[in-house]
């Protein structure tokens, strides 16, 4: 019995340690030495203080700032509730709010023009960072109207907080709104 045990007690032994303790800690000195800014969470921080991260959308509601896609993660850009609102293209609910949304919009951004389509619909996790230049020409005018700048100098923000698509190919052109928020407050912080 005594034979038929120690092989057992061995493997679970090295099976716990290797796939539980080793591969775990050998990724976090990967991750810490060839990418430590992601491994820490990409925070972002203005006077010594952690105000967010690049990888996490965040609520802006002043007319001032850009604002970013809804939210359909718990009461809005909760990490902890992560998710889409899972209402398909036949929901009666989902076509209300998006009515409503896209009216709320044109108000707030006194345009004529189609609202962008990401504007007024959340992102699958909720909790997504950018929005298209599309969105961002949307609301360039209520924002340099608010900060008592030029349409074109707003615009001119946006087109430096752009970033392309990932190495070249994959998904849209994006601007993470909470970098773009900050480089106008720096600038205009009124």
């Amino acid at each position: 019995m005594r034979n038929e045990l120690r092989p057992l007690l061995v493997m679970t032994l090295v099976l716990t340690v290797i796939p539980g303790l080793v591969y775990p800690f050998a990724v976090i000195i990967v991750a810490q030495l060839v990418f430590p800014t992601q491994a820490n969470g990409s925070l972002i921080e203005r006077n010594g203080q952690i105000i967010g991260s690049a990888l996490m959308g965040q609520a802006f509601t002043g007319e001032k700032y850009f604002h970013p896609r809804p939210s359909a993660a718990g009461g809005g850009y909760d990490a902890l509730a992560s998710g889409g609102s899972n209402l398909g293209p036949t929901s009666a609910e989902l076509m209300e709010r998006v009515r409503t949304k896209a009216k709320q919009l044109h108000a707030q951004n006194l345009r004529a023009a189609l609202v962008p389509v990401d504007l007024f619909t959340a992102s699958a996790s909720g909790l997504n960072p950018h929005v298209s230049p599309q969105d961002a020409a949307f609301q360039s005018l209520r924002v340099a109207r608010v900060r008592d700048l030029s349409e074109s100098q707003v615009r001119e923000f946006a087109r430096i907080a752009s970033e392309g698509r990932t190495f070249g190919t994959f998904g849209e052109p994006k601007i993470n709104v909470l970098k773009l928020n900050l480089a106008l407050d720096n600038v205009s912080p009124q």
